[in-house]
C-alpha cells in the first residue's frame, strides 16, 4: 500500500536547474497516478541566490507546503542548501547532497567561512547520501546531467516505476541528450540502491 504523503524539499542555487528537476518529479508522479502539489521560489535565481521548492506526493494532497518538521527527503543541490533546509526535515530523514560547492559572495569576499563542519554534522542527524554529482556528470558527458543523477538517487525512495521516471526525464531534456541523461539517471539509481 502506498504511503499517504511523501514530502520532498529541494534546495539549490540560481541557475542549477531546480525548476526542471521539480517538473520531472511532478510529471513522473502524475503519470503513476499520484496526486501531486508543488511550488518553487526562484526570485533570487538570476543573481545566483538561493532557490527552493516543495513537492508533495500522495494519494490525496491538499497543499504544496511541507509542514515544519515533516520533510521526508531533501535534495540539496549544494551543501549549504542542505544545511539551510535541514530544519524542514523530520528526524532521520534522507538528504541527497551534491557535495560540489558554489561559494556564496560573502565567502568569496572572505567575510564568512564556508560551514564545512556544520554540513558534515548533518550526518549525525540524518541519512546523508553524499555525491559530487558535478564531477560524476562530467564523467558521463556534461555537467548539466548532474541533477538527473540526483533524480536517479531520489527515485529509489519514491514509489514510482523506473520506466515512468525515465519517460519523464526523456520528455524534458533535448532529444540529442536523452541517452546521456538516461545513463546519468541509471548511475544515480545504482548509487541510491546502496542506501536503501
Amino acid at each position: 500500500m502506498r504511503k499517504l504523503t511523501t514530502n520532498i524539499m529541494l534546495g539549490g542555487v540560481g541557475g542549477q536547474g531546480l525548476i526542471l528537476m521539480t517538473k520531472i518529479i511532478c510529471q513522473a508522479a502524475l503519470a503513476d497516478d499520484f496526486d501531486v502539489k508543488s511550488n518553487d521560489v526562484v526570485g533570487l535565481s538570476q543573481r545566483g541566490g538561493m532557490v527552493w521548492g516543495n513537492v508533495r506526493i500522495g494519494n490525496r494532497v491538499y497543499s504544496p507546503n511541507i509542514p515544519p518538521g515533516e520533510g521526508d527527503i531533501l535534495v540539496a543541490m549544494e551543501p549549504i542548501e542542505g544545511l539551510r533546509w535541514s530544519s524542514v526535515l523530520k528526524e532521520k530523514a534522507t538528504i541527497i547532497l551534491n557535495s560540489k560547492r558554489f561559494y556564496p559572495t560573502m565567502v568569496q569576499q572572505e567575510k564568512h567561512e564556508y560551514p564545512i563542519a556544520e554540513v558534515e554534522n548533518l550526518k549525525e542527524a540524518f541519512k546523508v547520501i553524499e555525491i559530487n554529482a558535478f564531477d560524476e556528470a562530467l564523467k558521463i558527458g556534461k555537467k548539466q546531467v548532474s541533477n538527473v543523477i540526483l533524480l536517479g538517487i531520489l527515485s529509489v525512495f519514491i514509489d514510482i516505476k523506473v520506466d515512468t521516471w525515465k519517460k519523464a526525464v526523456a520528455n524534458n531534456v533535448p532529444n540529442k541528450t536523452i541517452e546521456m541523461n538516461l545513463r546519468a539517471f541509471d548511475f544515480g539509481v545504482s548509487i541510491g540502491e546502496g542506501y536503501k
